[in-house]
């Protein structure tokens, strides 16, 4: 992945591309990827950074979802189990199999979600996790001892999946970029173009970088721009009534003493209708989500104070050791794109399902889903493409395509580098040319020189968040040591992208304006 080389082959293009893609998340380079291996000429366009947006800001689950067995949807519950267990064949260095354990007030509720449980294991049959088991009291607190004793009676333990989502979605680009697509980050899309007859031809695109505009021509563009959907959509037709209702999840993080273990904890019933996992990542507990309705949504989603309190509140329900505010390292928002199609006025009940809807100009628009289905909403996409466009392609073939950084899991080491996967050779042989790069640039993260310069010249990052908070996770950790060791990681950029101080200081302004948004709000 090289910024400079799309950018050549998007200018040499002479033939208009077979698909455009608007949107650098999950969705949209889940569409590059099975496009470009399906042997079509693909360019996905995003306007900030691959994962800025909802991409980055997950639950870190790959799962089919407990919750929407209740709802009793579970032709998604099927899909998802399936896609989860592709998704751990394909990338056994970033997905894993984690048990979670739901504490029970009494045997009702132990019977209860243990039924509900063998469905969900009845539904995964055949596929490589672990299955559910009652516990008793005592056996709870051998998994999760720092539950209060007053907090269950016993409960039961199911599995699911867990990952690191942006280094999930960097092997994506990484890999659909090894079969040909072109992908620019920091490129938006400002307008759409169309032919005499009204059909959708291109697009108009500003590289930020640069300040340069480009007109570009495809066969067909795909909207998959998340919880900015709607915008895209405004561009073909202001008039168009908005599909989606959009949300916002808040998660903190605190340090690994409040939840060790293995195991992580899900929170069944909460006062906002969802539930809450308490999750052990990157040897941190990150404990989420809330459900807030937003109007409208932002590259920069905050978390206000009631939300963060909500989630203390919970969690001091359960944890011997009630964390405070000053307990928390980080905080986190995602914005949640729910397709409308509920009566229902609170987002948590609405459908987590994908939508493709194409214009009458042909802009198709997939939205909706979540990041456990992202292959499968990515072949249904370019499955409808090329009908509707007519277009020469090869079959789906991803439900069996190895993601780049694939090592067979026997081989996945258990340290804090393994998400490299097979690429992690490479970074030690690079410390091993500069032993500089091998020193830890903070005491409290895992970051080394190393990951800064291999996301430079490997991954497309191009400012000190690209590397803080997407190729590396440290300001979704310890949102104040990625603060501290900033203009370190600034002089290393500067180097491999031949900046001057001016830009080392720009990127330092706007680093600290976006960490503020992870500095945990003070005690009221």
């Amino acid at each position: 992945m090289n910024r400079d080389n799309a950018i050549k082959r998007l200018h040499q293009r002479q033939s208009p591309w077979d698909i455009l893609i608007i949107g650098g998340g999950a969705t949209g380079v889940g569409i590059a990827m099975d496009a470009a291996s399906r042997g079509l000429d693909v360019l996905l366009l995003e306007q900030a950074d691959f994962g800025k947006g909802t991409s980055s800001r997950s639950t870190k689950l790959v799962h089919g979802g407990v919750r929407y067995l209740e709802q009793g949807n579970i032709t998604l519950v099927r899909d998802a189990l399936r896609e989860r267990s592709l998704l751990r064949a394909n990338a056994p260095h970033l997905v894993h199999d984690m048990p979670f354990l739901i504490p029970c007030k009494n045997r009702w509720e132990r019977f209860f979600y243990g039924v509900g449980l063998k469905v969900y294991d009845f539904l995964a049959a055949g596929n490589n996790f672990g299955r559910s088991h009652g516990v008793s009291n005592k056996e709870t607190l051998t998994h999760i001892p720092v539950l209060k004793s007053t907090a269950s009676k016993g409960g039961v333990i199911y599995h699911d999946g867990q990952f690191d989502d942006t280094r999930l979605l960097i092997n994506m680009a990484t890999t659909a970029t090894d079969h040909g697509a072109c992908l620019i980050n920091y490129a938006s899309v400002d307008a759409l173009t169309k032919d005499s007859l009204g059909d959708l031809d291109g697009v108009i695109a500003k590289d930020h970088e640069s300040g340069e505009q480009w007109t570009i021509r495809a066969k067909c563009i795909v909207n998959a721009a998340g919880p900015f959907c709607d915008s895209v959509r405004a561009l073909d037709d202001a008039g168009d009534e908005k599909m989606l209702s959009t949300s916002q999840g808040v998660h903190i993080v605190l340090p690994r003493h409040f939840f060790p273990g293995d195991t992580a904890m899900i929170v069944p019933k909460t006062s906002d209708g969802r539930v809450i996992f308490i999750i052990p990542w990157h040897d941190h507990a990150v404990i989420g989500t809330t459900d807030t309705p937003i109007e409208t949504p932002t590259l920069e989603p905050t978390a206000k104070a009631e939300e963060i309190q909500f989630l203390l509140d919970t969690t001091a329900e359960y944890l011997a050791d009630a964390p405070t505010h000053d307990d928390i390292l980080s905080v986190f928002v995602g914005i949640r794109p729910l397709v409308k199609g509920d009566k229902s006025a609170r987002t948590a009940s609405l459908s987590r399902d994908h939508t493709i809807r194409v214009s009458t100009s042909g802009l198709v628009t997939i939205t909706g889903g979540k990041w456990t289905t992202v292959r499968k909403m990515a072949e249904d996409c370019v499955d409808r493409v090329v009908r509707e466009k007519y277009l020469s392609a090869k079959p789906c073939i991803t439900q069996s395509m190895h993601l780049h950084g694939f090592i067979e899991s026997s081989s996945v080491r258990s340290d804090s580098r393994s998400y490299y996967g097979s690429d992690l050779k490479s970074i030690e042989q690079l410390e091993s040319e500069s032993p500089d790069l091998a020193k830890l640039l903070h005491t409290s993260l895992t970051i080394r020189g190393s990951d800064v310069v291999w996301a430079v010249r490997h991954e497309m990052a191009r400012t000190i968040e690209d590397v803080l908070a997407r190729r590396t996770r440290s300001l979704f950790l310890n949102a104040q040591a990625a603060l501290d060791i900033a203009y370190e990681v600034a002089q290393l950029m500067a180097t491999e992208l031949n900046r001057d101080q001016a830009w080392i200081d720009e990127q330092l302004g706007d680093f600290r304006s976006v960490a503020q948004n992870y500095l945990p709000k003070k005690s009221q």
